[in-house]
């Protein structure tokens, strides 16, 4: 029997309905585009084709490029069908992966220094990834969009990003400026920043809770 499809799998088979793909161009395309919301998928492109052809989704057909064989993947109509169906189920729930917030849970085994380097690296990686996705999005001014018919998608997805690693860089300044205030990283517990911190979150929760009760 092949083996389950993910949502790696649709990620693949989305980038297969836009055109054909070879292995090579399907890497390329997700450095460019996928990573920046199921990065899982660059690990697994190399596997993922040739489950959909077990599927039936897509059909593979060498070619011959000089001394050169390569595969070009293509999707089917039976491809088209699961990813239609895909759209229509409901997504799983978004998962953040952030080895520098794993580093601040478990910062009392280190050092002030070494927090807030942590933090540092966090802002320094979504300011990069800021710029990836603002360059990338300001040559469609100029025409460079490799599918313009898709532009609308790909702009108002890269909104989103713009917002998170905002919102990113913003916190880590905030994190640094509260870490800066501790005597180290142990022991500080429930002091007067910390119930002020946490009267934030709960006047929050009140908020929300009045919303939700049409209030």
């Amino acid at each position: 029997m092949p083996s389950r499809l993910t949502t790696s799998s649709y990620a693949v088979l989305g980038l297969l309905a836009i055109k054909p793909w070879t292995g090579y161009e399907l890497t390329q395309q997700a450095t460019r585009s996928l990573r920046f919301a199921w990065p899982k998928s660059e690990r697994l492109l190399y596997a993922e084709p040739k489950k959909l052809v077990e599927h039936g989704l897509a059909t593979a057909e060498e070619e011959s490029i000089g001394q050169r064989v390569r595969t070009m993947y293509t999707i089917t109509e039976a491809g088209r069908v699961a990813l239609t169906e895909w759209t229509a189920t409901a997504p799983q729930p978004p998962v953040l992966e952030a080895e520098s917030l794993l580093r601040l849970l478990y910062a009392e085994n280190g050092t002030i220094e070494d927090l807030t380097a942590a933090l540092e690296a966090m802002a320094a990686h979504a300011t990069d990834l800021h710029d990836q996705v603002t360059g990338i999005n300001a040559s469609y001014l100029d025409g460079q969009h490799p599918f313009p018919e898709r532009t609308h998608l790909s702009v108002l997805f890269a909104t989103f990003q713009l917002e998170l690693f905002d919102l990113m860089i913003r916190w880590v300044d905030f994190a640094k400026t509260e870490v800066a205030g501790w005597p180290e990283t142990g022991g500080v517990g429930m002091d007067d920043r910390t119930i002020e911190l946490l009267g934030h979150i709960a006047a929050r929760q009140s908020v929300l809770d009045q919303v939700a009760d049409g209030s």
